[in-house]
């Protein structure tokens, strides 16, 4: 018998062109848009500050510091001829983020130690404050060590080598080697370990459109009551409907591991990493499968109508992503936000999946994911349970 409804189950989902649609093809354009999106921004070494220079100094201090800031991998320099305010504006509404200005007496200001003229910094104003930091730290270090160098210039005379002892100081201090956790000493974090695990949560709960249409297009056709005419209880009937949407989900997570692993670097992204635990990756997508399913049972049981269940799903669905993190990276939201985002399910397995594809986790650190997303499943699905026996009894 279960074989039967297995079988007619997976029939009436390859019917449904669209649901298989949305469940493989939207998920897997997504990962290739945020891949090749969002590249450049886990990329330390991609320039993404884009500025001009005004030099009304000319000397040599204001030439060191244009020269230093040009040789910068984070920074983009335009060679643009700006004279008054309504170019100035051309340009920050422009490509610029940033034009700098060395007034006229800096390097004199400088060396006589007056705070009276400094450096001028005209922002657009769309840019991000992170942007602004680092470009006003970048200068701050930069006229700071080309001071110092003046200064030993001038103690050179009385402190023989003293020049070079500096020089030496300041190459062991930035002498810097990062090692991100869980990652080789050659490897860094990527755009597709954050947007594969990203878009394969948030697929894996768009079952809930297929489900829904089938479970209650059944309900008003009578196919269920002539289902359970025939003796089949309530728990074959529900594993006749969660045992093939798991294995959709599989396949999804599958799929889509093969995109971020073949496809993304095809098209100049980079690869994903698979991480070191095989088990971890499929206890999380067991877990956030039966999620998944036990919610959109509930969902099917308790709306009256195709249109009220996808509205309601869509819905559901949305919310949770955008507070579990999948729209919007968790390290971009406020603390407060990061503790509400802890309430969905998609944060749950997307911790699940990030713990395994970007900090190189094992079976042990999934486990908390792993059960809580089981439980939810399980609590959902006896929820459904429930419902949709009160409502058989009473004729509903």
């Amino acid at each position: 018998m279960l074989k039967a409804m297995l079988k007619k189950e997976f029939t009436l989902i390859l019917r449904d062109k669209h649901a298989l649609a949305a469940l493989f093809i939207m998920p897997a354009i997504f990962i290739l848009i945020m891949s090749l999106a969002l590249q450049d921004a886990f990329k330390s070494d991609h320039p993404f500050i884009h500025y001009a220079l005004i030099d009304r100094d000319q000397t040599d201090l204001s030439t060191a510091i244009s020269t230093a800031l040009q040789s910068s991998e984070s920074f983009i320099f335009h060679d643009k001829t700006i004279t008054d305010k309504k170019q100035l504006q051309q340009a920050l509404n422009g490509a610029l983020q940033f034009v700098l200005t060395i007034p006229e007496g800096y390097s004199r200001a400088v060396r006589l130690e007056s705070p009276d003229i400094g450096l001028r910094i005209d922002a657009a104003s769309d840019v991000k404050q992170d942007m602004l930091t680092l470009f006003k730290g970048k200068l701050t270090q930069l006229s700071t060590q080309l001071s110092i160098q003046i200064m030993l210039q001038e103690l050179e005379a009385m402190l023989p080598g003293i020049s070079k002892k500096s020089e030496a100081i300041q190459k062991a201090n930035s002498n810097i080697k990062v090692y991100f956790s869980g990652l080789a000493p050659d490897q860094h974090p990527t755009s597709t370990q954050q947007s594969v695990p990203s878009w394969i949560v948030f697929g894996m709960f768009f079952i809930i459109i297929p489900m829904s249409t089938i479970f209650i297009n059944e309900r008003k056709q009578n196919t269920l009551m002539r289902m359970q005419a025939m003796n089949i209880s309530f728990p074959l009937l529900f594993t006749g409907k969660i045992v093939p949407y798991m294995l959709i989900n599989q396949i999804q997570v599958w799929l889509m591991i093969g995109m971020g692993i073949f496809i993304v670097p095809l098209l100049g992204g980079d690869a994903l990493s698979l991480g070191t635990s095989i088990t971890g990756l499929f206890l999380v997508s067991l877990g956030l499968s039966l999620a998944a399913v036990g919610t959109s049972i509930l969902i099917a049981v308790s709306a009256n109508s195709v249109e009220q269940a996808t509205t309601i799903g869509g819905i559901l669905n949305i919310l949770f992503g955008a507070i579990g993190g999948i729209m919007v990276p968790k390290f971009f939201m406020p603390q407060s936000m990061q503790t509400l985002s802890n309430i969905s399910p998609m944060s749950w397995g997307l911790e699940g999946f990030l713990d395994i594809f970007l900090r190189g986790s094992g079976v042990r650190e999934i486990l908390p994911e792993s059960l809580a997303l089981t439980a939810f499943g399980g609590v959902t699905l006896l929820a459904a349970w429930g419902i949709f026996s009160l409502k058989t009894r009473n004729g509903l």
